[in-house]
């Protein structure tokens, strides 16, 4: 930068700061919770509501703490006294509203009797509007003697007991007889509409009038609310003391807005502060715009516009896929629902060198991990790469994509939740005395050969063949039921089925389990007996219960892993040395480090194929070989091009 620039750069900065400090901050932003609850909101199938509701698609200082609807239904709910009613109809400006009770829904046989109680505070019947029906239940009921009770009959069976005679009449009827049939049991009081009694009662036409419903008006601090809509506010309450708030176009206070106003000038004034911050922002971006002509150089300016042309060419990548895959690719989500679904990345699962995963919870109640991407490779091509591989997949042992968010530096991954999470925190016991995070021989070797069954579907069951490199524990994911998945796509490379060999610049993996022709082309060339490397050294793993690759252990242990693993079965000692364990248990353990060693021979060609791995696994142990000892050293340093998130 040319020395005569810093005296204009120095007044432009000056310039722009004045302005900023100047410039009157109730110009700059509204009222946020004003804002917010100015729209109306939409629930199940009701439109344009307000003041008092509110629901999970809308914040709770919107509305009354009481007022709260599910809305997860075409049609909506609303408890009330620990009772949920559908909410049929909504009137704000005659505030009521029409309920029926949800547990008599299409039935007169509920789970359990309870009479029909409201919070008299904030709800009242309409008296005009409604009245009661009775249901009595448990009734002694002589028929023969009357039988013209049987109309009124209709059955249920409660808690797997046989069906036991109920009986329905209107209240003054059934009461002159029921002297004569006998005391019921139970009686149910249910509102309905006076307009819905039915004139000749059925099992039928009971159930239609109360599914018809009763009606309600309500007060939620009208008295207040009319003050506040009379200042111009808007009516809410208070999220931390759950008490009315008035929300106005410059705060929020506990009553009427500060300057009373009315809604059309509160209009003019939002319109004319935006006109005055589109004047401003355009001065402040010809100040910008000139400083940037200015400082930077033609080789910068170069610079930037490539960036900008590669950030396009990216977006345009990510479109060009969705288009590609049609109705097959995953869902996309805008950023905004992957912010909400996982309440602002509250709870965070994991982190790894280029993504943090987070739990959260798809808009149907199932629960997801989501996982962020801090940073891109290239024009996002690790990305699209992760996207493209999985979504090819459709096994038991890979893990689910359930779909993806890409809004320019932005970008998300979502995957089904798994409970267990890693298998790494399984296998690992060297700092820890802990036994309930030992799995049982039994399922560790379960874990194995599903891991084999999804590398060979990755291999051979798809019709493009993926190949994974970067098998590792923090990649296999667990279930509820400890069913492994393999994760985390993002150094995949896709290949015809017929090609064995890929063509890869540079080395892609995790030390300790990149085999050795990925970091050396001298041992071979690179193919899916890469993959079958990395699994061996899975198993390897597994069966020891340590790390190959661990800077953290003492220099007696820093020897080469399989070296170890290797004298163990030389010594006949079976794997790991703590705990008893049954002759079935050291075959199977046997087994695991026979197929294992075969997996990690330095020659490719050595390798056995992920479909021989798994016959080999599940077969007997004498059909098995002892390979040859590995003579190869582990790899030094740390993870190299791993995306892994735990």
């Amino acid at each position: 930068m040319h020395p005569h620039l810093f005296p204009t750069i120095t007044l432009s900065l000056m310039i722009v700061t004045i302005t900023l400090i100047h410039f009157p901050t109730s110009l700059l932003a509204d009222n946020e919770r004003y804002l917010t609850c100015e729209a109306p909101f939409n629930c199940g199938n009701l439109v344009n509501l307000s003041y008092p509701f509110w629901a999970s698609n809308r914040p709770n200082y919107c509305g009354h703490p009481s007022f709260q609807l599910d809305c997860s239904s075409n049609v909506p709910q609303i408890n009330i006294n620990t009772m949920n009613y559908g909410v049929l109809e909504i009137n704000n400006s005659l505030q009521t509203l029409k309920v029926a009770r949800t547990d008599y829904l299409d039935t007169m046989c509920p789970a359990a009797l309870v009479n029909t109680t409201i919070d008299n505070n904030l709800f009242s019947y309409i008296t005009s509007d409604d009245t009661n029906l009775t249901l009595y239940y448990n009734c002694r009921s002589p028929l023969a003697a009357f039988p013209n009770l049987a109309f009124y009959q209709f059955n249920c069976s409660i808690n797997n007991t046989n069906f036991i005679n109920y009986y329905t009449q209107s209240t003054q009827t059934f009461l002159a007889i029921s002297g004569i049939i006998g005391a019921c049991n139970y009686w149910v009081n249910v509102p309905v509409l006076q307009s819905a009694v039915p004139t000749a009662i059925t099992y039928d036409t009971v159930i239609a009038a109360i599914d018809s419903g009763f009606m309600l008006g309500w007060n939620a601090s009208d008295s207040q609310c009319d003050t506040c809509l009379k200042a111009g506010g808007l009516c809410g309450s208070d999220p931390t003391t759950s008490t009315f708030a008035c929300h106005c176009t410059n705060g929020t206070f506990a009553s009427g807005c500060s300057t009373v106003s009315t809604r059309s000038s509160s209009k003019l004034n939002v319109g004319l502060r935006e006109i005055v911050i589109g004047i401003v922002a355009a001065v402040l971006a010809i100040i910008v715009v000139c400083i940037i002509i200015c400082c930077l150089r033609r080789e910068q300016l170069s610079k930037a516009l490539i960036f900008w042309r590669a950030a396009r060419k990216n977006d345009e990548n990510v479109k060009a896929f969705i288009l590609n895959y049609g109705s097959f690719a995953p869902k996309n989500y805008s950023y905004s629902e992957i912010k909400k679904m996982t309440n602002s990345f509250i709870n965070k699962l994991g982190q790894g060198g280029y993504s943090s995963v987070y739990k959260g919870k798809l808009p149907n109640g199932k629960l997801m991990a989501v996982k962020v991407l801090s940073e891109s490779k290239g024009n996002g091509e690790d990305f699209i790469n992760e996207v493209a591989s999985i979504s090819r997949t459709s096994h038991v042992n890979i893990v689910t994509l359930l779909g993806f968010s890409c809004e320019k530096n932005k970008r998300a991954l979502i995957y089904e939740f798994m409970p267990n999470g890693s298998l790494d925190k399984f296998i690992y016991h060297r700092d820890s005395s802990a036994t309930n995070c030992r799995l049982e021989w039994k399922t560790l070797y379960k874990i194995a050969v599903d891991i084999a069954q999804g590398l060979e579907y990755l291999h051979r069951g798809c019709s493009t063949r993926i190949l994974h490199f970067d098998i590792k524990p923090q990649n296999i994911l667990l279930d509820e039921d400890f069913n492994p998945k393999i994760s985390d796509f993002v150094l995949a490379k896709l290949c015809q089925r017929k090609d064995s060999i890929v063509s890869m610049l540079g080395m892609r993996g995790t030390a300790g389990y990149i085999a050795p022709e990925v970091f050396s082309r001298n041992f071979g060339e690179v193919s899916h007996k890469s993959d079958v490397y990395s699994y061996g050294m899975l198993v390897l793993e597994m069966v020891g219960g340590r790390k190959n690759f661990d800077n953290g252990v003492s220099n007696s242990s820093k020897k080469y892993f399989p070296d170890w693993i290797y004298k163990d079965l030389e010594l006949g000692m079976g794997g790991r040395t703590y705990g008893v364990m049954t002759v079935e248990e050291k075959e199977t353990t046997k087994k695991m480090i026979l197929v294992s060693l075969w997996c990690i021979q330095t020659n490719p060609s050595d390798r056995p194929s992920m479909n021989k791995v798994v016959e080999m696994l599940e077969g007997t142990l004498h059909s098995l070989q002892i390979p040859p000892k590995p003579f190869l050293c582990s790899p030094k340093g740390s993870p190299i091009d791993s995306s892994t998130t735990s």
